[in-house]
């Protein structure tokens, strides 16, 4: 295999000029990057608003008790449905069979 040897320095040559470019990118770059960290270093001194001991967001735990009364709550709510629904089954069957 027959292998040109200006081959790779036509590639150095082209990857220089587009090497030289990348890297004033990078560091124009790397400068922005160090204004926002500054920004944000300086933000990290501020002090927050939000209070160290604020109560947490989300799901509340129950305790024995109000899991006792939820639970008392909810077997009088599905006893109620059930009983309306018998009562309207009956009326139902009634009205059928009177039919």
């Amino acid at each position: 295999m027959s292998r040109n040897p200006l081959r790779g320095r036509r590639i150095a040559h082209c990857l220089g000029m587009d090497l030289s470019k990348t890297i004033a990118e990078l560091y124009q770059e790397k400068t922005r990057l160090d204004r926002v960290i500054a920004s944000l270093e300086q933000l990290g001194e501020v002090t927050l608003s939000i209070p160290v001991g604020a109560p947490r967001r989300g799901r509340k735990f129950m305790s024995p008790q109000e899991r006792r009364q939820v639970s008392e709550r909810m077997r009088r709510y599905w006893a109620e449905r059930k009983a309306a629904e018998r009562l309207q089954r009956a009326r139902t069957f009634a009205t059928a069979s009177a039919a």
